[in-house]
């Protein structure tokens, strides 16, 4: 129970109202994104209920009085009936799979009447309370694999639901949960090693079909072998501290590699020596593993074998695996392809739309891109072009600083918790939102793949709309009532 002096605090006292501001800042700047992308020329209520933007009115209404009742609600529900939550949002998930609602070839929706909700927008809140009640129960390790595999098992269990829902764009936001892990202790050569994927990736699929001079080297698999021999030397300086041995590493691979390249002029791929030279690396560390029994060493070789399978594995997967549309889709990213009527259409017309904004912007409704439809969904996954094309730069800049406010003061209110409950479940919130930002606007400018996920705020939909107010205040009840002494 609450302490008197507890008791005696005011929840209007202790609730931060900077963050409120922003996000009411947020709501009102999403409500004129959402008008100025579905309004059409001729149309005379921009207020009418038959309107999108009379609906996000309703949304917005909804929300706020959402928000309020979370925040005069008991802080200790959320700890309490964390998992019971949890699970609830995991069984409406899987029934969502069965669904015979289709939108946009997604079963992601239940169909209530003139409702529409998508269960996975609530998931996420459901999923950071059960990983805060997890992570924050007595004698929790994340070092430890048994604690660290059961907390990856609860983002598991949501993401493969929302796959069966073909909606993986919303699955793979659970990702953003790994900033969390880092936050409260998980290796960073795990964060590495995700970093390092993503290397892999885009430079050996991107450079796959570039061949060094006349020869049949594959300039996108010679530089990933490199990149993982580097690596492993750089791992073997952080976690083996041996940096004599990371620089002979070093030294090896580059000497051998630029010996490699003066036989260019024969007709040999120089990636089998690559090959050769990684495998025996692997051998090496094996080595150093057991006359050290440094065990570090062990996890080095495995990240090594698994960065050439990986590499080898997704350019499969690429060519071999994925429907043609889908492999479309990361071409036209990678620069491999232009596609400009298909896969391409859509983050074309976005820039065409947000260039044609330039400082200043064209002015409230007077956007000629998004008034004339050119842009597909520009008032839900591609709304940040509107507020490029009629608000230019500085309306975008202001709206990407908002964002980087709210993120900024998520930061400071999830450090002040006095408690790992209310700091896990902060720096999760604080993950979503970032993930969520950083994957919009890069896939309308282009630096991103298109996975279709919504801008916190500024899309339009009552489901995420009610999702993120969720998130948000949630925290900042459990945030309201930092100063209160539990017996």
């Amino acid at each position: 129970m609450a302490t008197q002096a507890g008791r005696q605090t005011s929840i209007l006292r202790s609730i931060d109202w900077w963050t409120i501001l922003i996000y009411i800042a947020l709501l009102s700047f999403g409500w004129i994104s959402v008008c100025g992308a579905s309004y059409s020329y001729g149309d005379t209520d921009i207020f009418s209920l038959d309107t999108r933007s009379g609906m996000q009115i309703v949304w917005i209404g909804t929300s706020i009085v959402l928000g309020f009742t979370i925040l005069m609600s008991d802080d200790r529900f959320y700890d309490t009936f964390a998992y019971i939550i949890y699970a609830l949002l995991l069984v409406l998930l899987f029934a969502t799979i069965f669904n015979t609602h289709t939108i946009k070839g997604s079963r992601s929706w239940l169909v209530l009447g003139p409702l529409r909700l998508q269960p996975a927008e609530f998931a996420k809140f459901a999923t950071a309370l059960a990983l805060s009640k997890f992570m924050s129960t007595y004698g929790y390790n994340i070092h430890q694999w048994k604690d660290f595999a059961a907390t990856l098992a609860i983002i598991i269990f949501p993401m493969l639901f929302i796959v069966l829902q073909r909606e993986t764009g919303s699955a793979l936001v659970y990702f953003a949960f790994f900033l969390m892990f880092y936050r409260e202790g998980m290796p960073g050569s795990i964060l590495f090693t995700g970093v390092a994927m993503v290397i892999y990736f885009v430079v050996g699929i991107r450079y796959a079909g570039v061949y060094m001079g006349d020869s049949p080297t594959s300039v996108g698999k010679f530089a990933v072998l490199l990149l993982i021999q580097l690596f492993a030397a750089g791992m073997v300086w952080v976690y083996g501290n041996d940096k004599r041995l990371a620089w002979r590493i070093g030294l090896y691979s580059i000497g051998i590699t630029l010996f490699s390249l003066l036989l260019l002029k024969i007709p040999f791929d120089i990636v089998y020596i690559q090959l050769a030279m990684t495998a025996i690396l692997i051998g090496y560390l094996v080595f150093q593993a057991l006359s050290s029994r440094i065990r570090n060493y062990y996890f080095i070789a495995l990240f090594t074998l698994g960065s050439v399978g990986f590499f080898y594995g997704a350019d499969f997967i690429l060519n071999n695996v994925m429907e043609p549309h889908q492999r479309t889709r990361i071409n036209v990213l990678l620069g491999l392809e232009e596609d400009l009527r298909g896969a391409g259409y859509n983050v074309h017309q976005s820039e065409i739309a947000i260039g044609s904004g330039g400082i200043e912007g064209k002015g409230f409704l007077n956007g000629t891109q998004t008034k004339l439809k050119f842009v597909p969904e520009q008032d839900t996954d591609f709304i940040f072009c509107t507020v490029g094309e009629e608000e230019g730069f500085l309306g975008s800049a202001g709206v990407l600083l908002l964002f980087l406010a709210l993120i900024l003061r998520l930061i400071y209110l999830s450090e002040r918790q006095p408690f790992r409950f209310g700091r896990v479940y902060g720096y999760c919130v604080l993950s979503i939102f970032l993930f969520h930002v950083f994957i919009n606007v890069g896939m309308v400018l282009g630096l991103t793949p298109v996975i279709g996920i919504p801008l916190p705020f500024f899309s339009y939909g009552g489901s995420s709309l009610w999702g993120f107010t969720i998130l948000l205040f949630i925290f900042l009840r459990l945030d309201a009532a930092r100063n209160y002494l539990r017996n």
